[in-house]
């Protein structure tokens, strides 16, 4: 068992297991925040109850931050593998001629993506574990569209959140389709799986894109 931990193999297993769990996390993420577009009450009542059951904050919120630790560590673990395999297997390594351009660059686009990952828990998770436990505020329902679209009046922030969505979306372009071949997924399905994976690629950072801009171009007006 130890021998298969430590293999090859099963680190590219975790890391499409990490990196598909981390998937379904966006599809609602993505799903709930589009709420604070076409239905801001709505999207006050999920973010509230995404705040208060003790479920999603002391179960699931716990699974998703090992979820993305596990998958970065992981990352980083097979890109060191990677690079020393390629010091011994070639005298001269050509990249351009074996893999594109983002599989070449998934290590770089990562870091990006875990950078604006800290941003968006210092914007969103820090300031609500601060309100809850710190400063010890009511319970408000309401609050939740004012602050987000708050989070979206800079211009600087707006742009920052664009170029990691579109760096997330070349990221999935490759990770995706990259995690069903690491599973072992080649069946009749399997092309029509890769054509979901791309179209999730390039569908569901737009939609993030989407909301940034949107609420940048209509901020609350006091």
């Amino acid at each position: 068992m130890s021998g298969l931990i430590k293999s090859s193999i099963a680190r590219k297993v975790v890391m499409a297991l990490s990196g598909l769990f981390l998937v379904i996390f966006l599809v609602l993420h993505v799903t709930i925040n589009l709420a604070s577009v076409f239905s801001p009450d709505f999207f006050n009542e999920a973010s509230h109850f995404m705040g208060y059951n003790p479920i999603v904050q002391f179960l699931m919120q716990p699974i998703l931050v090992a979820g993305v630790i596990v998958h970065f560590v992981m990352g980083f673990v097979l890109e060191i593998q990677n690079k020393n395999a390629r010091g011994m297997a070639y005298v001269k390594y050509k990249g351009s001629e074996n893999a594109s351009w983002v599989s070449r660059n998934m290590i770089y686009s990562g870091l990006v993506i875990l950078a604006f990952l800290f941003l968006h828990f210092y914007d969103f998770w820090i300031h609500e574990m601060a309100y809850k436990y710190v400063e010890v505020k009511p319970e408000d329902p309401t609050r939740y569209y004012a602050e987000t679209v708050e989070k979206f009046e800079p211009f600087w922030r707006t742009i920052l959140y664009v170029i990691a969505f579109v760096l997330l979306s070349l990221h999935l372009w490759h990770g995706f389709a990259s995690s069903l071949q690491s599973m072992g997924v080649n069946n009749k399905y399997t092309e029509g799986f890769k054509k979901f994976a791309k179209i999730f690629a390039v569908v569901v950072p737009l939609a993030f894109v989407f909301i940034a801009i949107y609420h940048h171009l209509n901020p609350i007006t006091h």
